[in-house]
């Protein structure tokens, strides 16, 4: 379905991003992945997808929080068909509490890399008559939470960003969207099961659901999977008409 694409993946050595970057490639593109760090195991990661799904694969290091090597990423990688903005960190504090400078790298990881990538992206999309780019947001995109000022500020961003590059981009064959996914069973989130456990006295399956999925009405985790099939779909033939909206995956969370 894709192949001949190329897409660029941030954040992608884990999780969602290696989720998308997986499921991409299977549908035939070749991809991109990234991360801040440099590492054998990184290049290695890059190495298995191609081998894999038969595609070229890349390992691109770039710190997202840093502007110039955000369009950087994008001019190493080549004639970038597919952007997905994924790269984001999180931190929880009461608003008066909450680090100056942690604020600052949300802001900037979350948030303005995705406008700094979509800006060097965009003209090669022009010049080539195609283009999708796929933000990947959070239901704290749409509502919010207290004690995550700074994330719940970018992903409502975000949004706003990928509306305005619909419109932007609406009669160029390119697209933008978010996907909002709520709570996706990564390896972070697994490994934070445990303390959790711990925490409030209580088993997995009671913490995963009246804990980590209080707010998510399905009680049950999205998956990368299921993350890497929207994005997928999104730059189909199938989605030509559907730009500047969001995509929940959220189990519910926010119909309520």
């Amino acid at each position: 379905m894709l192949s001949g694409k190329l897409a660029v993946i941030t954040g992608s050595n884990s999780g969602i991003g290696l989720g998308i970057a997986k499921e991409l490639a299977k549908q035939g593109a070749d991809v991109v992945i990234n991360s801040f760090s440099d590492t054998p195991e990184d290049h290695a990661m890059a190495e298995k997808i191609a081998t894999d799904f038969n595609v070229n694969a890349r390992y691109i290091a770039a710190d997202m929080s840093d502007a110039a090597q955000c369009r950087a990423l994008i001019a190493q990688a080549g004639a970038v068909d597919i952007l997905v903005n994924n790269a984001g960190i999180q931190y929880v504090a009461p608003i008066e509490d909450f680090p100056t400078e942690t604020w600052d790298r949300i802001i900037a990881i979350n948030m303005s890399s995705a406008f700094h990538t979509s800006a060097a992206a965009v003209v090669g999309m022009r010049e080539r008559g195609w283009g999708r780019i796929v933000n990947i947001a959070s239901a704290h995109g749409l509502t919010a939470s207290p004690y995550k000022s700074a994330y719940v500020t970018a992903k409502h961003g975000v949004v706003g960003l990928t509306k305005t590059v619909a419109l932007e981009t609406a009669e160029d064959a390119i697209t933008c969207n978010a996907i909002c996914p709520g709570y996706v069973l990564t390896p972070l989130v697994e490994a934070q099961i445990p303390d959790t456990m711990e925490q409030y006295g209580m088993d997995r399956e009671t913490v995963v659901r009246d804990v980590l999925l209080q707010r998510q009405p399905s009680k049950q985790f999205a998956t990368t999977e299921q993350i890497g099939g929207t994005t997928a779909f999104l730059c189909s033939s199938a989605a030509d008409q559907i730009t500047g909206t969001t995509i929940s995956v959220d189990g519910g969370w926010t119909a309520l």
